[in-house]
């Protein structure tokens, strides 16, 4: 059966800690130069509405450390849902290659891709989600503490896409969430209710240090997200006491998806620091992401 990703509660808490197994493993053999190759002659399709370094750098290098290829299609290179309608794209790229890939704006546009391609569908982002982020901060997390038992941890800032996927990861595998966002900037409701269906629903607060009070480790992402750039002026202003300084983090580690907008959401000096564990994060965006490939290769 084709399995897509939508969001990480597309898998069963089972199945993630699976997908993170493939990963750490891959990831393994990979640094003793022995990486399986099990995508030879297969083909990664990218679509990218959204530019990003980070997304297209590890899909694509990722597909070729396992044997196959990557077509990048960008804003110029496809029109989707303007050109021809968003299911004729699924449909027509589904006897081409063997993954489809989308970095998107809309998520109703990832969940019709998802409907009508026949090859697994993977969301690389939409406003609402960011699932192959939230697989590589609990690896990281997993890395740097042994697994989630007893492992506290802070969401501090806007209850944007990478807090939703975080929070439905966290409650899937038994993270103690804690999330602070200013008043008007919460989970969605809907999403807390998934969580509680997959596992339990953070705790919330309008309070970053409360949050942050018995936390291991403190999360943040940017306050102003693409395509928000007319409301910066706005959004910061409702989100003053909320940056991310040294004070703050004190002993504890610091995790951020990036890019970070440095003196916004972050200081400099606390991103420069030794408890910013960023760039692993950064780092296993690859080795889960190859993880999720290899374990949807093998539901077909």
């Amino acid at each position: 059966m084709v399995r897509h990703l939508l969001d990480v509660d597309d898998l069963t808490p089972a199945e993630l800690e699976t997908v993170l197994d493939r990963a750490a493993d891959i990831k393994a053999a990979q640094a003793a130069g022995d990486g399986p190759e099990p995508f030879d002659n297969q083909t990664l399709g990218m679509i990218f509405e959204k530019p990003s370094t980070r997304t297209r750098v590890s899909f694509e290098t990722g597909m070729t450390q396992l044997g196959g290829h990557a077509i990048f299609l960008g804003p110029d290179d496809i029109h989707l849902g303007s050109g021809e309608p968003v299911k004729d794209t699924a449909r027509a790229l589904s006897r081409y290659v063997d993954v489809v890939m989308a970095r998107l704006f809309d998520h109703d546009d990832a969940e019709e891709l998802a409907e009508y391609a026949t090859v697994p569908f993977v969301n690389g982002l939409t406003d609402d989600a960011h699932p192959c982020q939230t697989l590589a901060d609990l690896l990281t997390i997993r890395e740097h503490f042994g697994g989630f038992e007893e492992v506290r941890v802070a969401w501090v800032g806007d209850g944007n896409n990478v807090a939703q996927s975080f929070v439905l990861g966290a409650a899937m595998v038994g993270l103690d969430l804690t999330v602070a966002t200013p008043e008007g900037y919460e989970i969605d409701d809907e999403v807390l209710a998934r969580a509680d269906a997959v596992g339990e629903a953070p705790a919330t607060t309008h309070d970053p240090e409360a949050a942050v009070e018995d936390a291991d480790v403190v999360y943040t992402d940017v306050f102003v997200s693409m395509g928000q750039e007319d409301r910066r002026e706005e959004k910061l202003a409702e989100f003053e006491g909320f940056q991310v300084t040294t004070d703050l983090i004190g002993d504890r580690k610091l995790m951020h998806c990036l890019p970070a907008h440095r003196g916004e959401e972050v200081t400099d000096e606390s991103i420069e620091s030794d408890n910013a564990i960023v760039w692993d994060q950064a780092e296993n965006r690859l080795h889960a992401q190859k993880g999720l490939l290899v374990w949807l290769s093998e539901q077909e």
